[in-house]
């Protein structure tokens, strides 16, 4: 299991098309697969989510799972077919991304689980972020990077720190201050 910093901002719908729209901290991603077990498997031991009980009252397949401060929702598709192979790992498609504490780490048990990604480093006004790009069972795209110093800039109102579960909370606690002050 790896050491992820999950942020939980991503909800991921898939449908007829594949959509990632913005859901707020504590968000859930909930994708529409073909693999259900195996796609469990791939969250719990390659990504360290905990499966978590469904509502008994489905009467579908599917698996829930946490961790990272966001939930995944699995769900048997009704056509498995109709979804599009994935093979090519394109950095530019479609994807949720996690920080990780050691970028080595991850590219080693990728290597030894015998999973295809791709290594990419992007530079931003002197800062370096190593990204590592793979498919969850179903083909859905996921980026384990070391972003945690690239600096978040809103595109209104005032910079975000960095996007660390420590920042992260020294923010919201800001807000909190502000909010009580009269």
């Amino acid at each position: 299991m790896l050491s992820l910093i999950g942020v939980g901002i991503w909800r991921l719908y898939i449908g007829a098309g594949e959509k990632l729209t913005k859901s707020g901290i504590g968000g859930d991603m909930d994708g529409r697969g073909e693999k259900v077990e195996e796609s469990t498997d791939f969250y719990e031991n390659i990504l360290g989510f905990v499966p978590v009980r469904r509502p008994v009252s489905f009467k579908f397949d599917g698996s829930w799972l946490f961790g990272h401060g966001i939930g995944i929702h699995l769900l048997q598709s009704e056509d498995p077919e109709s979804f599009p192979k994935k093979t090519v790992i394109n950095p530019k498609d479609n994807h949720i991304s996690f920080q990780c504490e050691s970028m080595n780490m991850v590219e080693k048990k990728l290597t030894e689980m015998g999973i295809n990604y791709v290594r990419q480093r992007v530079e931003a006004g002197g800062i370096y972020v190593d990204q590592l790009f793979f498919h969850d069972p179903d083909g859905f795209m996921i980026e384990i990077c070391n972003c945690d110093d690239l600096p978040i800039i809103p595109l209104a109102g005032e910079m975000i720190r960095s996007c660390s579960r420590i920042n992260m909370r020294m923010i919201q606690q800001q807000k909190i201050h502000v909010r009580v002050q009269p």
